[in-house]
């Protein structure tokens, strides 16, 4: 008799796949009637329980669009998945790994992730950045990051701006030596004109406090440009120069009365509600423009004004407004009037600002942006009364003692960036980069930070080295996420 051969192991059964649920876990946030009487925090992060839940709605997507989308190509789904299993302290350490301004990001990102998260195509996207949130305060995020081996050489960063702090973080972690020069008495850049129901100055400085490992040096309070030029940094022994000065600087409405009392310039008006300034708005107060600085001006003003009387003056269509659409929705539910496709003719008063004129624009054929090019209608004008004038009609930078041979890119939103390979200039050694938002000028800090080190490590005559080092001083290297591609660029 022939025996039957051993029965072999059973199969095993696939895993169905995640069942998708459409449905987002409330974000917690302030009822309207208490936020708009002080500058308290608005979206609060999710409870253990909550964060927990709306974790598990990610499905792990084996080709990860929201990682794609990000600008810095973070693997959001790493965090997920960790904060879903309750791993919360190795979920704040893989959310810092790829992300040394988290602390900040989680409050501030304009979630390009989310926006192409497959969980929209059939619901609302996952909460990727309240599961940041989640990940950094539900787990231990007081951590140290630690350089690899010392390069021997330094790099100055001018700017301290989110891209500054990214470029300073990437040489830092491949162990060069940085000094960061920053005109402001704080670190931050722009972020230190985010109000602060957004984020606060804390925020940027729990972030950078983690980089006290590095060998990076913050110089505040020193321009770069008058005193020193990039070249003369070169010339007094930095190694390569990243400039990351960003748009400080406002653009102005061109119109007569710009110059009476009562006229703000957003920016400055920004940062001095952040430095703790009494400043005092009139009952009625009008903002003009359309991006985020103007959202952070009418919801600032709503929260300062006594008559809470604050309209927006845009010379689009509510469509056509590049400002995020959260921020947007936010200032309709705090009572914040709109006047769409008005465009300021003058401002008017006598001796302190009694008024805006205003004309009624129509929308013709796109224009090189894309968009419909906004056209004036004869005799339409009419006058909008106020108080108090905020122009936030886009910003520019500040290149006064910075070299024409750099031969910068000045782009359509107003920051330089070199136009070489790497967003080199045409110096040898000095780099510029920047961005639209937080998020994009760290992606193009490090752009620029990989460039350098493959720059140096050609003059030391070292092989290049492509790979992030791990920021904990381990031995592995920073790696795209399985089923990666490329990155989709706006």
């Amino acid at each position: 008799m022939v025996e039957a051969p051993p029965a072999g192991p059973a199969p095993v059964a696939k895993a169905p796949p995640p069942k998708l649920n459409p449905v987002r876990v409330p974000i917690p946030e302030e009822q309207v009637s208490e936020r708009i009487q002080d500058f308290r925090e608005i979206i609060h992060a999710y409870s253990k329980e909550d964060a927990v839940l709306e974790a598990k709605r990610c499905i792990q997507c084996r080709r990860p669009w929201c990682v794609e989308a990000c600008p810095i190509n973070q693997d959001c789904r790493e965090y997920i998945k960790l904060v879903a299993t309750e791993e919360y302290d190795q979920a704040a350490k893989v959310t810092l790994s790829e992300n040394p301004l988290a602390t900040s990001l989680c409050k501030v990102c304009y979630r390009y992730c989310e926006d192409a998260c497959v969980v929209k195509k059939k619901g609302v996207p996952i909460a990727i950045r309240e599961l940041k949130r989640s990940s950094l305060e539900l787990g231990s995020s007081d951590l140290v990051y630690i350089p690899s081996k010392p390069r021997g050489q330094r790099v100055a960063v001018v700017g301290g701006g989110p891209a500054g702090m990214m470029g300073a973080w990437e040489l830092g972690v491949r162990g060069y030596g940085v000094t960061v020069f920053e005109e402001e008495k704080r670190v931050g850049g722009l972020m230190q004109t985010i109000p602060a129901y957004r984020m606060t100055d804390a925020d940027v400085q729990q972030d950078r406090a983690r980089f006290r490992g590095l060998d990076v040096t913050w110089v505040t309070d020193r321009r770069i440009g008058d005193e020193f030029s990039p070249e003369k940094l070169l010339e007094e022994g930095y190694a390569a120069v990243l400039v990351t000065v960003g748009t400080p600087a406002h653009r102005v409405l061109s119109v007569p009365g710009e110059e009476l009392p009562g006229v703000f310039p957003a920016l400055q008006l920004l940062k001095r509600i952040n430095l703790g300034e009494h400043v005092k708005l009139g009952k009625k107060v009008v903002v003009v423009g359309g991006g985020d600085v103007a959202m952070d001006s009418i919801r600032s003003a709503i929260r300062l004004s006594e008559g809470k009387d604050v309209t927006l003056i845009y010379r689009r269509s509510r469509g056509e407004m590049p400002a995020d659409h959260e921020e947007l929705l936010g200032a309709e539910e705090e009572g914040i009037h709109f006047l769409y496709q008005r465009a300021p003719v003058r401002i008017v008063g006598n001796g302190h600002v009694d008024g805006i004129v205003v004309q009624s624009i129509e929308l013709g054929p796109p224009d090189a942006s894309g968009r419909r090019s906004p056209v004036p209608v004869p005799g339409s004008e009419t006058t909008v009364p106020c108080d108090t004038v905020i122009v936030a009609v886009g910003q520019k930078a500040d290149l006064r003692g910075f070299s024409p041979e750099l031969d910068l890119k000045i782009t359509t939103q107003g920051w330089p960036e070199g136009k070489g390979p790497g967003f080199s200039s045409s110096v040898p050694g000095v780099y510029a980069a920047g961005g639209r938002s937080v998020v994009y000028a760290m992606g193009a800090a490090t752009k620029a930070a990989e460039a350098i080190d493959r720059y140096l490590s050609e003059k030391r005559g070292a092989p290049p080295s492509t790979a992030r080092p791990d920021p904990w001083g381990g031995e592995s290297t920073w790696h795209l996420p399985a089923g990666y591609t490329l990155p989709i660029r706006v």
